[in-house]
Parts: C-alpha cells; sequence; structure tokens
C-alpha cells in the first residue's frame, strides 16, 4: 500500500467515525434512523478524503470548510482543540484550508498542527523557521513548515 492510500483510508476513517459520533449518533437517539445513513456515511466519507488530498486546491478547501462549518458550527470561532490538528482530519484542514477564523495560533496549537512539542515551536520560532504574530505563530508559517518537512500526501502516488 503507498502513502497516499494510506492517508486516504486513515481520513476517510477518521471522517466516518467524525460525522458519526457528531451526527449520525445524536440522530439516531432522536429518530432511530442513523442506520440508514451509515452505508452512505461510508462512501462519502471516501469521498471527502479523496476530495481533501486530491489535486484540485479549491475543492479540497471546499470541502474541508464546508466539514469544519457542518461538524462544528457555532456562534464563536472555530477552536478545537490543540490534539484535534494532529488528527487525519485536522491535518488535511491545516493543510488544505489553514486554520478556518485565525491568522495566528497559541503556541500549544502550533505544537498539535506540527506534531511536536511546544519547545520545539519555540525553537523553530527562533531560529526563523516558524513567524511569530500575537497571540503566538501565524498560520500560513505553520503551512509552509508542513509542506517542507512533512510528505504530503497530495503529492504522492494516487494509484
Amino acid at each position: 500500500m503507498n502513502t497516499w492510500t494510506e492517508a486516504r483510508d486513515a481520513l476517510a476513517n477518521d471522517l466516518e467515525r467524525v460525522v458519526g459520533s457528531r451526527l449520525l449518533d445524536p440522530l439516531d437517539i432522536l429518530f432511530g434512523t442513523a442506520d440508514l445513513m451509515r452505508d452512505r456515511l461510508t462512501a462519502e466519507a471516501r469521498a471527502w478524503a479523496e476530495t481533501l488530498l486530491g489535486q484540485d486546491d479549491q475543492a479540497a478547501t471546499h470541502t474541508a470548510i464546508r466539514l469544519v462549518s457542518a461538524l462544528y458550527p457555532g456562534d464563536a470561532p472555530f477552536d478545537p482543540p490543540a490534539g484535534w490538528w494532529g488528527t487525519p482530519f485536522g491535518q488535511a484542514v491545516i493543510r488544505r484550508a489553514g486554520h478556518p477564523s485565525a491568522v495566528a495560533v497559541s503556541v500549544s496549537v502550533a505544537a498539535g498542527m506540527l506534531g511536536i512539542t511546544r519547545q520545539g515551536v519555540h525553537d523553530l520560532a527562533n531560529r526563523g523557521k516558524l513567524e511569530r504574530h500575537p497571540p503566538g505563530i501565524t498560520v500560513a508559517s505553520i503551512r509552509v513548515r508542513l509542506a517542507t518537512r512533512a510528505p504530503d500526501p497530495v503529492k504522492g502516488d494516487h494509484t
């Protein structure tokens, strides 16, 4: 199995888990009908994963924002815990759309996005590899760092 296939499968599984728990489970509690949607969710999660990891930046960005909006509605800005950014879905969102509601994030959130320690973020900022901006580190510099240091499934073999 290649990196792209593994990334797609991990992302599809994560999306299926999140959508199931945040949307289908509550519907099942209220109406008892979520089982009718499970097969559809499996197919949609795979399609979303392929779009999020695909070559079409506009489609990937739109899909990321649409999923975040549907899964995490509210009047407050989108502010998931730092650990969320380390999930396959969180990684797809940061790579393709950035942070939906912030230009800069705290050092702990930056660490979650990059999969490193807070001290590692401070070290990278001190060496000029990440850009500081109140309240911490710019999302743009985090995205650049992700693109240069970690394998990007988008650029992988799609076979």
